[in-house]
């Protein structure tokens, strides 16, 4: 192992490996998280890297780790709502995940999803960030008065809505995409068996693309 200058340890931490790891993840995939390729992008040798990792597979996964809080804390934070307002925040949670503004976050997740295909680590922390998020998304159905099957099966389809979305290039499907959008959101959220309780929803956006 190269010996690596004091200075040089000190302004690059492991965070640092990181962060550069889950820009090629996103722009590459798990392939593309080379040693040496992180190296470059970050202007230092291969030694400042075994400072902080003992070798790829430790650098993997911290990136999984990292991937994973991450989730986990954006689907609680996404997924919470006052007392009453469940219905209203179901609408949110379509909205956020399922437009340009988490266009990045996306690749990411897909990238992830790739990983998960062949290693089973990685596939053991895809399970454990979709359970959050579908158990999250369920408990705002079951909030509104839907009954425990049914808010399981629209949890379902409100994620599956969403990552099939992120898949398509369907700009020319409709003169009127902001109104498909709508229409599907409320295909979603809206149940018969919902409570008469809920607040007015927020319609979504109308400059959604």
């Amino acid at each position: 192992m190269e010996d690596i200058p004091m200075k040089q340890r000190t302004q690059l931490d492991r965070d640092a490996w990181v962060q550069a790891a889950i820009e090629v993840l996103a722009e590459e995939g798990v392939a593309g998280l080379r040693v040496e390729v992180l190296a470059k992008r970050l202007k230092v040798t291969k030694g400042s890297f075994y400072w902080h990792f003992q070798d790829r597979r430790d650098l993997l996964l911290a990136v999984l780790q990292f991937w994973k809080e991450g989730r986990i804390r954006d689907i609680v934070k996404q997924t919470r709502a006052q007392p009453g307002r469940e219905l209203e925040q179901i609408y949110h949670v379509i909205d956020i995940y399922s437009t340009t503004r988490s266009r990045r976050g996306m690749m990411i997740e897909l990238a992830v999803r790739d990983w998960a295909r062949r290693d089973p680590e990685a596939a053991a922390i895809v399970a454990e960030v979709d359970d959050t998020r579908l158990r999250c998304a369920r408990e705002l159905f079951l909030a509104c008065g839907v009954p425990m099957e049914e808010a399981s099966s629209r949890c379902m389809l409100l994620y599956a809505y969403v990552f099939g979305l992120s898949l398509m290039i369907y700009d020319k499907f409709d003169s009127d995409i902001a109104r498909l959008k709508r229409d599907i959101a409320d295909l979603i959220a809206r149940s018969a068996a919902m409570t008469q309780t809920q607040a007015p929803t927020t319609p979504l956006p109308t400059a959604v693309k």
